[in-house]
């Protein structure tokens, strides 16, 4: 599984497709995304990075992300945190559902098993492990 993050509304969205071809022809099984987060310790150094790099999209990017965002920057609400809400993340979840279809990375994930699983003997554990039998 390849975990394409952080997505970016009307910056790096766009590139999703292409990033999700690319992981297929890796050999990639299934696909995951993530919006950006912005939580207070980082969205002041994001949004000067923004207006530096790509000013003439800064306010617009800015807009999308607080549209997915209940109009904050921000929103640790489990769930919401990684997605967001409202039209914009929508599309960008059905696209994200689309290209995963269509490049066959929604296929159902595999049953682990820990039973070949042996805990690692270091030095010293033959006598700590005696303790507890």
């Amino acid at each position: 599984t390849v975990n394409i993050a952080p997505i970016i509304p009307g910056l790096t969205d766009v590139e999703m497709p292409a990033i999700m071809k690319a992981v297929a022809d890796a050999g990639a099984l299934r696909v995951a995304w993530s919006l950006l987060p912005l939580p207070y310790q980082v969205k002041d150094l994001f949004l000067e990075w923004l207006r530096r790099h790509v000013p003439e999209r800064a306010g617009h990017v800015e807009s999308l992300i607080r549209q997915v965002r209940g109009g904050q920057l921000y929103d640790s609400t489990l769930g919401d945190r990684m997605r967001g809400t409202g039209p914009i993340a929508e599309q960008i979840g059905q696209m994200f559902k689309v290209y995963a279809r269509r490049y066959g990375l929604d296929r159902p994930t595999r049953e682990l098993s820990s039973a070949a699983f042996r805990r690692p003997v270091r030095a010293g554990d033959a006598r700590q492990m005696g303790l507890f039998g």
